[in-house]
């Protein structure tokens, strides 16, 4: 009896739980560029330096740097592709504010150190660029906090040679602060720095301190970009295609079930919820982790659920197998359980491989599709074998479903031991 309760009130609880949240998550997921549209801008890209080429390894890198920089700004699953031998393409997605992700990607944070080369007219400029934004470390600003616990962000740079010859040549001298044109601060050299690092003080702060840091390791360009042009982009598959998909996809989720239910009676009802279960924890996830929905993500969506779909004909055949083969119910319930299992995670464990590789490998939405893939299969393991066997179980101790025609199968199929 108590299992029976127990199984009645796993279902009852989840269903409520899917029936209350699953509005608000549907309206909470975030739309990629085919399904929403968003904007794209066209960059011309010039090296910082007088005299120097625009090579390609600058012009990937650069790319490399704007997808980071979107990616920090909070756009969702950017495009950025080079073209010909000095642009690139950005379109963003999910975009709230245009003019200031604009405005952040046109702008590109040009790091420098300066000091005075005598054609100041101010005695707060400083025209002398000593070093620039390829001289530092990806990644290599961090805040940290000096004598006094106020926030300074460290700094480091690629040469430490190079470094301390300017620090020597500087010493006593202002070691001025640039990002783009902007004087952060100029503070005078009071060592010869040999280990590559320096310390921007902000003022005690800690926003700023946060905000430094964060442009700095967003990316010093190794170009600099003038804009094109810009442009507002429209969604490729369409709101009304996308309703389409959607109804498609309920009307052959609805086939499903049903078949599962007529083929598999009883478990098949089991997997069916599993079912169910397994595609709202999917859209959970999305809505938790704000991944954004794009026309390679649905595509892994239909993949994963003819994957979780196929882990329970595999289980449930099993089990039918067992029972023909003249074991009780309980017994070929445990059987088929247990030899189906490897079959499954080896099919899964080998599809899982296979998404890893297209996520360390691939771009945007190839990334998009490897990493819905994954989670789809993760959360496949969990519901439709794991939680199915949790329910059945329930039911099977508790002196329910013993009979074999509750799995499909009739008493003439069962040969005799």
């Amino acid at each position: 009896m108590k299992r029976i309760v127990a199984f009645i009130t796993v279902v009852v609880v989840v269903s409520a739980l899917m029936g209350w949240t699953t509005p608000g998550l549907l309206k909470s997921m975030r739309l990629g560029l085919d399904l929403k549209g968003g904007f794209e801008i066209l960059y011309e890209a010039s090296p910082l330096e007088a005299g120097a080429k625009v090579t390609k390894e600058s012009l990937v890198k650069t790319a490399q740097s704007l997808e980071k920089r979107a990616n920090k700004l909070g756009t969702s699953e950017p495009e950025v592709t080079t073209e010909g031998t000095n642009r690139i393409r950005v379109k963003l997605a999910g975009v709230t504010d245009e003019a200031e992700v604009r405005k952040m990607m046109k702008e590109p944070a040009e790091l420098t150190f300066r000091s005075k080369d005598g054609t100041e007219k101010n005695a707060d400029e400083y025209n002398k660029i000593e070093m620039i934004g390829t001289d530092f470390a990806e990644n290599g600003a961090a805040l940290q906090f000096d004598n006094m616990n106020k926030p300074q962000v460290s700094i480091k740079v690629k040469s430490k040679d190079k470094f301390a010859e300017i620090t020597k040549r500087l010493l006593g001298q202002p070691l001025a602060i640039y990002m783009n044109d902007e004087l952060i601060s100029a503070p005078v050299v009071q060592a010869v720095l040999t280990d590559g690092t320096a310390s921007i003080s902000v003022g005690g702060s800690m926003d700023e301190a946060k905000e430094l840091r964060d442009v700095i390791n967003l990316g010093a360009l190794p170009l600099k970009l003038h804009e094109k042009y810009s442009q507002s982009l429209g969604a490729t598959l369409g709101q009304q295609s996308l309703k389409s998909t959607i109804e498609a996809g309920l009307i052959g989720s609805v086939f499903i079930l049903v078949f599962m239910v007529g083929m598999y009676r009883a478990p098949g009802l089991i997997a069916s919820f599993a079912l169910i279960l397994h595609t709202w924890l999917l859209i959970a996830v999305f809505a938790w982790a704000n991944f954004t929905l794009t026309l390679p993500g649905i595509a892994a969506i239909i993949l994963g659920i003819g994957m979780a779909v196929d882990a329970n004909i595999i289980t449930n055949e099993r089990i039918r197998e067992e029972l023909r083969s003249g074991k009780s119910v309980m017994s070929s319930v445990k059987a088929g359980g247990k030899h189906s299992l490897r079959t499954v995670l080896d099919s899964n464990i080998t599809t899982i491989i296979v998404a890893i590789v297209m996520y360390i490998y691939g771009t945007g939405s190839v990334k998009g599709f490897a990493l819905v893939l994954i989670v789809e299969i993760v959360l496949s393991i969990a519901t439709n074998v794991y939680f199915v066997r949790f329910l059945l179980n329930l039911l099977l101790k508790a002196g329910k479903l013993m009979k074999p025609k509750y799995f499909g199968v009739k008493e003439s199929e069962i040969r005799a031991l």
